[in-house]
């Protein structure tokens, strides 16, 4: 009968509110460790992400409201945001994790970011460790690509506003915008994540009646440059801490369901995830730049195709490229708008053709110009 009641509560909602309005209830988890306050934080976290996600709201909103589920209240209001209302229903620990349980109410927004431009591109570079003798205990000298392949899945599978366009070993250096600029350009790539682990240490903690625990650190740093300019939008730091439960003396396979179901794994996965967020909130307002690759008469190709979001009927302005460098050697990006508008002929995976709608002017469209995405009225 509960499950009843509250299925017609939701039903309701969705029916009277005009932006789709819903409510549900969504269990959170998080490692028991420092202390329950953080757990629970965490665990709330984990329910209002879920939450989100499920409810196809804008999660690069999501980083504005952690700050305020650190505090312990039973009820959490907002405004000018898409969570509304959050209502904490009961938590437990079991198996020394935190579970929370939580009531929701989100009124996605039609009108986000990710739902009126493509998906951008982003080249994303291996993740090294900096000191390969952290890694000693437990033989993790793999972790680096590990941590690089979740962070794509992360990407690729949570995502809104990207889409992973290529991986590279190549060592992202910032001193060298132009080549970064050439590799991104390769990789038809608006962006270029990079980053490095940075401390994998260890501590032991001594428990008087029960067996030793070894906790340890994973940190790590992450760097976005603009692939159009060379520019360094945005670099952030990331530490979390967690119980080692596996002997000292043997081999982990990281790759393991074993690994990644651990506190250590699952805190791993938490700063992947963050790391998607801070991407999400950071850049997915910024205009999607697809790029013309080949003209042909009243025709044009650009990078961009069906994993962005392109759709057949959909229309784009039309911007000519005009970068130069300045007088300090420094690349600068500038765009030209035109009169020109084109419409998307044809979808493929990775590319679309367009056609011009003012074929008089198609003559002066070349590769290297962009496009922008254009609202429909």
């Amino acid at each position: 009968m509960k499950r009843l009641i509250n299925f017609l509560m939701a039903f309701g909602l969705l029916a009277s509110a005009p932006l789709h309005a819903a409510w549900m209830e969504v269990t959170g988890s998080a490692v028991m460790l420092e202390s329950e306050s953080n757990a629970r934080a965490n665990a709330l976290e984990d329910a209002v992400y879920q939450a989100m996600a499920h409810a196809g709201a804008d999660i690069a909103s999501f980083s504005h409201l952690k700050p305020y589920l650190a505090t312990a209240r039973k009820e959490y209001q907002f405004s000018g945001n898409e969570v509304r209302h959050i209502i904490v229903l009961n938590s437990g620990q079991q198996s020394g994790k935190y579970y929370l349980t939580a009531r929701i109410d989100i009124y996605p927004s039609a009108n986000t970011c990710h739902k009126v431009q493509y998906k951008k591109g982003v080249l994303l570079s291996n993740f090294s460790i900096i000191s390969p003798q952290h890694a000693a205990m437990g033989g993790i000298y793999q972790l680096g690509n590990d941590f690089t392949a979740l962070v794509q899945r992360q990407i690729a599978r949570h995502s809104q506003s990207f889409v992973v366009s290529g991986t590279t070993r190549v060592a992202v250096n910032p001193g060298q915008p132009a080549a970064m600029m050439m590799l991104a350009e390769d990789n038809d790539a608006q962006y270029i994540v990079s980053g490095r682990i940075t401390d994998l240490t260890s501590t032991l903690e001594q428990k008087r009646f029960s067996d030793d625990q070894v906790n340890r650190q994973f940190a790590a740093t992450l760097e976005i440059m603009d692939g159009k300019t060379g520019e360094i939008l945005l670099q952030k730091n990331y530490r979390e801490v967690a119980q080692w439960p596996f002997a000292r003396t043997s081999h982990v396979d990281t790759q393991s369901a074993r690994f990644w179901q651990s506190p250590y794994g699952q805190a791993v996965q938490r700063v992947s995830r963050n790391m998607m967020l801070d991407l999400e909130s950071s850049l997915s307002c910024r205009t999607s730049l697809p790029e013309i690759v080949n003209v042909y008469g009243n025709s044009v190709q650009v990078n961009v195709g069906r994993i962005h979001g392109v759709k057949r009927g959909d229309q784009l302005a039309l911007w000519h490229s005009a970068g130069f460098i300045d007088q300090q050697g420094i690349p600068r990006n500038r765009m030209v708008q035109t009169e020109i508008t084109l419409q998307v002929e044809r979808v493929y995976e990775k590319s679309a053709e367009l056609i011009v709608m003012q074929p008089d002017l198609a003559s002066s469209i070349q590769p290297g110009d962009l496009l922008t995405k254009q609202r429909l009225r």
